[in-house]
């Protein structure tokens, strides 16, 4: 078995992941954590909250899974989420037409069809009248719409940082790399919104020492300080090359080999239709070589504007200038009485849309989309108009910094990067070397006999344990090196056992996970101890 066939096979008996629907034969592209694995990705989620909204000072919000079309459309992924497939008229395999061999099909070499498929699950709201609607691809959307809200909460002060955790969905073509490649996955995102003319970052100097290993849209590698990354513009500004910096520490902080960690930017025509510059934090696998796990975009003002475009909602900010000025500009006078005898109802709305205009030189005609219906307007219904003003400051759409983390990959790397396996006195042992602050338990606890009141003084140290927060597991079963195996499997790193001694001075016995040392503490140490070395 290679290196990811030991990690399914161990995830499975642990309790940390399981197939989906195995007992009707599995699905591709769907894994279930089991109790193990829930309590693990529990812990590296909360730990990037540590990150983003304890050291950020984000704030993190909840949306619907369900996005409308409409908002979809607007942000361009009924357009642009599309690959190419191809059907294998023989086998009816479906494969992504980059994976194709000479045109054949990779699997029996018989003829493809090719089209197109967009990787959106489609679904509908309500019974009698359905709207149709997906299931979002990423969350980010949830917080653009959310923008003018979110501005007012932040007391219309930039920068600001939004986060969300929680799954999206992908209809995958062929998801053929087990948990590497989900079609419902959890997602970690934060977008940070910034003032378009200042992207540099406040905290800039605190990682700017920090070194990353790069590959550049030319593929040219470089060993290279945060700072100097910048200073030679392989890094577009300082707000994508400081978030760049904290992904790599978020990523070791949770167990990830440093060794094992790469950025490298995507080149122009693979970038996303949102944005302008991207890098992919990389991690490497045996088994998988290079895999993306993270994506640190700058999205520009892409997504604000294409929703302001699609509602007419205005999602600019105010910029107030040092000293007033005066301007010339030209601004579109509805003709009230006009629209109002033609238009009627949507009057009003044809008003507000015609505000956020902003022209340079004379037009004939404005074109306006107001509740999905596209009206025209002609030079009957408005005029133009030079005017003077004296503007305090301007009115601005921000530009987003994206770090998008991809929770379930990482789940996968934090244990192939700390999977060990030790051989002693002829059988070979397993070592999950979590970090204390993310392994899903903190402390197993055992008698060394099941005889002489052990087990009940065992019981009782568990259950002081979880009175303090602690994850403890109580364990009798086997003989005692099976069970100090079975907790160095999922990652366990300190080990309680109750002995003989226990009942003359109520010491007991901690067995360190990596080492196999052992120290004696009082049991009433033992939960401030835990809690130290776990950080909790």
């Amino acid at each position: 078995m290679d290196i990811y066939e030991k990690i399914i096979s161990m995830a499975k008996r642990r309790g940390l992941l399981y197939p989906s629907y195995e007992i009707y034969g599995g699905e591709a592209g769907f894994y279930d954590y089991g109790p193990i694995g829930i309590l693990l990705k529990n812990n590296i989620e909360n730990k990037w909250r540590e990150f983003y909204v304890i050291g950020e000072r984000f704030f993190e919000i909840s949306t619907p899974v369900i996005t409308p079309f409409d908002v979809l459309k607007a942000s361009g992924h009924v357009d642009e989420f599309i690959d190419e497939i191809a059907t294998c008229k023989k086998c009816k395999n479906v494969f992504k037409v980059e994976e194709l061999k000479n045109e054949k099909c990779p699997v029996c070499g018989g003829e493809v069809e090719k089209g197109k498929m967009n990787l959106m699950f489609e679904t509908y709201i309500g019974a009698i009248k359905k709207e149709k609607a997906f299931l979002r691809p990423e969350t980010a959307q949830g917080i653009f719409v959310n923008f003018p809200s979110l501005y007012e909460f932040f007391r219309k002060k930039l920068p600001f940082g939004v986060v969300q955790i929680g799954k999206g969905f992908r209809n995958e073509v062929s998801p053929r790399q087990g948990v590497i490649r989900l079609r419902e996955f959890s997602m970690a995102e934060a977008e940070i919104f910034f003032d378009p003319s200042n992207k540099k970052h406040p905290r800039f100097d605190e990682i700017k020492d920090e070194k990353l290993k790069l590959v550049d849209e030319n593929d040219n590698e470089y060993e290279i300080s945060v700072g100097e990354a910048v200073e030679r513009n392989i890094i577009g500004n300082e707000a994508l090359a400081y978030y760049m910096a904290l992904t790599k520490k978020f990523l070791i902080s949770i167990g990830i080999d440093e060794k094992r960690i790469r950025f490298r930017q995507h080149k122009k025509e693979e970038l996303a239709h949102y944005a302008n510059e991207c890098w992919d934090a990389e991690l490497c696998s045996e088994r998988f070589g290079w895999v993306e796990c993270v994506g640190i975009a700058d999205r520009s003002a892409y997504d604000l504007k294409a929703h302001m475009k699609a509602t007419g909602v205005d999602m600019r900010i105010f910029k107030k200038f040092d000293k007033p000025k005066k301007i010339r500009k030209k601004v579109i006078k509805p003709k009230v009485a006009e629209i109002g005898r033609k238009y009627r109802e949507k009057a009003k709305k044809i008003f507000e849309a015609i505000k956020n205009i902003e022209i340079e030189n004379e037009i004939d005609e404005i074109v306006l989309e107001i509740d999905g219906e596209k009206i025209e307007l002609d030079k009957e219904y408005f005029e133009i108009e030079e005017v003077e003003e004296t503007i305090a400051g301007e009115k601005l759409i921000p530009h987003v910094i994206e770090p998008s983390y991809g929770i379930d990959r990482i789940f996968y790397f934090v244990l192939e990067h700390n999977y060990k396996e030790i051989e002693k006195e002829g059988e070979k042992y397993v070592i999950l070397s979590l970090p204390p602050e993310i392994a899903p338990i903190k402390a197993g606890v055992f008698p060394l006999v099941n005889k002489d009141g052990l087990p009940e003084i065992a019981r009782e140290i568990e259950k002081e344990l979880r009175e303090n927060k602690i994850m403890a597991i109580y364990d009798d079963r086997g003989s005692i090196g099976r069970r100090y195996a079975r907790m160095d499997e999922i990652g366990t790193p300190y080990c309680v056992t109750v002995d003989y001694q226990t009942k003359e001075d109520d010491t007991v016995t901690i067995r360190f996970r990596d080492t196999t040392e052992q120290i004696r503490l009082h049991r009433r140490e033992v939960p401030n101890w835990i809690k130290e070395k776990c950080n909790l």
